[in-house]
């Protein structure tokens, strides 16, 4: 007789059976709309609760001075119809980034309307809110939009929220079955019932305040991203813009804030359920618990320090002339508008087919769609060919393994047919404590990720990955002239299916900036370099060959020996290309997965490299 099962289900039809009814349960209960007076109700007792007036009776709304409105208003005032100006400044270090959000959101007089992907209640996502909810008490109109699958899925504080104050307005985009947490049950049931539905997210990312000043690119509310987490941190990418691209910045919002898939609190169920059982017990908004106190303490002051600043962004600025903002429209997977749905792919692709000499690339996951394929192909039958440098990242240093291992599929394409020179982020580069910041290296965050030789540090585990860094920055240089920073990922999700936005900036001064910083993290000391595997004669030709059909393959890519493999640059070494006869004399192999647990992780990578190719499109 075997032992029964203890906290599982016995695995019988009936108990099959039992889980298709749950699941079918869930999808029908998700498509039933939630009740009109449920709503009516909660919105009666969010009005009767929340603070009534504001903190500030001055027309400016007690805003607080910021170098940023100022270069807004100048450039304001000196733009005609013809000539439009702008002043733009670079954020590549994410304590800066944070620091120029809380200042700005100090300064605003009249609105702040922000997109998002993730939202977390960590101490930078609580650190933001507690701002915003700040600003909206003296009087400002702020409008938070994130994307449900990974922002602000906590239901009670979520009822806080809505009660904090009555300028203060949230909207989830596109919730699993209308909630704000939806658990592995939900999503399965979503994926099975309305794949096509869930699987477009928002991936926007903007901040926007009073219409003049907006911040653009790849970061999103978590303590990774702004270089506070200690075991992960983002190297990441926004550019703040002030002056009249703001005005097209505020149409892409309100198309945003305005589509059906943008869902207020209070129409989510959870949320609905949390407001209608405490009618009268939320906690008021009151300052949030911080994991660390002192860091956000210093940040608070940082972001009032003229000096600093001046010292660190505003002395970095470039005024500009026209800044092109451009977004996808919602209805991008339903192709409702045809190609024009698909606004920042179009204009990204336009980029790259009008290059004549180079093309820099920094994208967290190189998995390219055909289009593009088609277009990096035909840049290399040009005379003479155009040169394609590619930032990317390496196992050791992804945040998703399954991507990666679609990408090291096609290395060989990606080197022979496209003409790239492939640069992949070690997890701990040598200029990490120059990626962190001052406010880091004063806090001794940066100290502790610098080994004093490269051998001494330990390699990642699956499941547990000490502290390292991970490329998240999306951006295109052309020609150093023309440069986009942005959420757009060059890979087939952000090209058909979720929703992107971007600047492009034609100027040479900003193209030089963004060039710089994707090319310090393509340095061999922060990354390997992908080239060509010497191989061994005749048995070398032979196993070339049989990976050239086992990758041709859909499926079944099972040859253990790829094309490429990685190298580190020899101490004392020149770092010349791999079509150089010394290039063996100045690089060392170090492995097709250099820092990386050779064992759970690189199971998980070759087989998604032998049977993931059907999944490309939608990871």
């Amino acid at each position: 007789m075997s032992a029964p099962y203890h906290g599982r289900m016995p695995r019988t039809p009936s108990a099959k059976l039992g889980w298709c009814v749950c699941a079918l349960t869930l999808v029908l209960a998700g498509c039933v709309p939630l009740p009109v007076r449920s709503i009516q109700r909660a919105n009666r007792i969010v009005a009767m609760s929340v603070p009534t007036g504001t903190d500030c009776d001055r027309a400016d709304r007690c805003a607080e001075p910021s170098p940023f409105m100022a270069q807004a208003d100048a450039a304001i005032a000196a733009s005609t119809p013809g000539h439009p100006h702008n002043t733009v400044t670079l954020l590549n270090i994410g304590q800066n980034a944070l620091a120029a959000r809380i200042n700005l959101i100090r300064a605003a007089q009249k609105s702040i309307d922000i997109q998002t992907y993730i939202w977390v209640d960590d101490d930078a996502g609580m650190l933001m809110l507690d701002a915003l909810v700040k600003a909206a008490r003296r009087g400002v109109e702020v409008r938070i939009l994130a994307d449900q699958l990974g922002s602000l899925n906590n239901p009670a504080l979520l009822s806080r929220l809505a009660r904090a104050s009555d300028n203060l307005h949230i909207k989830l985009y596109n919730p699993t079955f209308d909630r704000a947490r939806a658990g592995y049950v939900e999503y399965a049931a979503s994926v099975l019932c309305c794949f096509r539905t869930f699987n477009q997210r928002m991936h926007n990312k903007l901040f926007l305040v009073d219409g003049k000043v907006g911040i653009v690119g790849g970061r999103n509310y978590q303590n990774s991203y702004f270089d506070w987490d200690p075991q992960m941190d983002f190297i990441d990418r926004d550019v703040i813009v002030a002056g009249v691209a703001g005005r097209q910045m505020a149409r892409g919002f309100e198309l945003f804030w305005h589509a059906r898939r943008a869902v207020p609190i209070t129409h989510l169920r959870d949320v609905n359920a949390d407001i209608l059982a405490h009618p009268f017990a939320a906690q008021p908004w009151t300052e949030p618990r911080f994991a660390d106190p002192q860091r956000v303490a210093r940040l608070r002051a940082l972001a009032d320090d003229s000096a600093w600043l001046s010292a660190n962004l505003t002395g970095h600025s470039l005024k500009v002339g026209l800044v092109d903002y451009f977004y996808d429209l919602p209805s991008k997977d339903e192709a409702v508008h045809g190609p024009d749905s698909r606004e920042l792919t179009r204009d990204l692709m336009r980029m790259i087919t009008g290059a004549r000499h180079q093309i820099v690339l920094q994208t967290p996951y190189l998995v390219l769609t055909h289009r593009a394929g088609r277009i990096f192909k035909a840049l290399q039958k040009k005379d003479p060919p155009v040169q394609v440098i590619v930032s990317t990242d390496s196992l050791a240093s992804t945040d998703s393994v399954p991507v990666y291992a679609l990408s090291y599929k096609h290395h060989k394409k990606f080197l022979v047919d496209y003409g790239f020179e492939i640069h992949e982020l070690m997890p701990h580069p040598a200029d990490a404590p120059e990626m962190l910041g001052d406010f880091n290296r004063l806090s001794g965050i940066g100290s502790e990720r610098r080994s004093p030789h490269r051998g001494g540090r330990a390699p990642i585990e699956p499941g547990h990955p000490g502290p390292r860094m991970s490329l998240h920055a999306k951006s295109l240089v052309v020609d150093g002239q023309v440069a986009m920073v942005g959420s757009h990922n060059f890979d087939p999700r952000s090209a058909r299916i979720n929703t992107e936005d971007g600047v492009i900036i034609d100027n040479a001064a900003f193209a030089r900036q963004v060039r710089a910083s994707i090319l310090r993290d393509a340095a061999p000391r922060n990354a390997w370099l992908v080239a060509p595997r010497r191989p061994v004669p005749v048995l070398g030709d032979v196993s070339q060959a049989i990976g050239d059909v086992s990758r041709a393959l859909p499926i079944f890519d099972i040859w253990p020996w790829g094309y490429a493999t990685d190298y580190q640059l020899r101490p004392g070494g020149t770092p010349v290309p791999a079509t150089s006869p010394d290039f063996l004399d100045n690089w060392t192999p170090v492995g097709d997965f250099p820092e990386v647990n050779l064992s759970l992780t690189t199971i998980i990578t070759r087989f998604i490299t032998a049977f993931g190719a059907g999944i490309q499109g939608i990871l």
